[in-house]
């Protein structure tokens, strides 16, 4: 195991990086704040995404302290201009978006506060850990402002825009047992167990062909966005596409002649 801190310019106390295997482990790191997200943090985020990028097959973002994030610093936020204020939000945009459309999976283990653009940080991973202390809120409403990270697309796609429009119109805040049945969140875990789990999801993401990685998260989305016969469409050439891969053909040979695992039948829900 590596441990170690990112670098070229970002501040290195405000993340933490670790590489376990081929999972890298990407912390939030500043608990007394809630790990509220600043211009520095955002660009700290930035190189530890980029570097998890380049070295890690999946990837697990989760926050030190009490909380995974309570969203945007506000009291940098409230001495911005407007121009500074988009040009903020387009970074975000950017940053997120590498999380969401880069090269590797990656699993978010929330607990305590998924606040305001926290939740859209979240919205960025592919797949959303929960544990029982985590709870979910869009506070923007009340503080005057609109969500600047994404979440307009990506959380509200995730949960729907009705839903998202109660939360920020009347400050409602969901429990983790909820947000899993809004699609915030994909499994709810124990208190203390969501950085374990995603852990072992992101080990699992990892032993995949890298292609069909890839496929999974730059096309799903897209698809998702097409008419259905252009989705059809796309599908068949991603399929054959991947299909016809060095690693698939390995891989497939050995489903056949039994050196595969085979799947496991579920004994409950997890």
């Amino acid at each position: 195991m590596q441990d170690h801190r990112t670098g070229n310019g970002a501040d290195p106390d405000l993340v933490t990086y670790e590489l376990k295997g081929d999972v890298a482990l990407v912390g939030l790191n500043r608990p007394e704040k809630r790990n509220a997200i600043s211009d520095r943090f955002i660009e700290a985020i930035a190189v530890a995404v980029e570097r998890a990028q380049s070295e890690a097959k999946a990837a697990v973002i989760f926050g030190h302290g009490n909380h995974f994030c309570a969203g945007l610093d506000l009291a940098e936020h409230v001495q911005k201009s407007p121009i500074e204020g988009v040009k903020g939000s387009r970074r975000w945009h950017a940053v997120f978006g590498e999380i969401e459309h880069g090269a590797i999976p990656w699993i978010a283990a929330l607990h305590g506060a998924v606040v305001g653009g926290g939740l859209e940080l979240a919205s960025s991973a592919h797949i959303r850990v929960a544990d029982e202390t985590a709870f979910f809120a869009l506070p923007e409403g009340q503080r005057g402002i609109f969500v600047g990270g994404g979440g307009s697309v990506r959380t509200a796609r995730l949960m729907g825009a009705a839903r998202m429009a109660d939360m920020m119109l009347t400050g409602r805040v969901v429990s983790a047992e909820v947000g899993e049945r809004w699609n915030l969140a994909s499994y709810v875990v124990p208190a203390g167990t969501a950085l374990d789990k995603a852990m072992e999801l992101a080990t699992a993401a990892a032993s995949n062909a890298m292609l069909s990685n890839y496929a999974v998260i730059h096309a799903l989305p897209r698809i998702q966005d097409m008419a259905k016969e252009d989705g059809l469409f796309v599908e068949s050439f991603i399929s054959a596409f991947t299909a016809t891969s060095p690693e698939a053909e390995e891989r497939l040979r050995a489903f056949l002649e039994k050196r595969a695992k085979r799947l496991e039948v579920p004994k409950g829900d997890a």
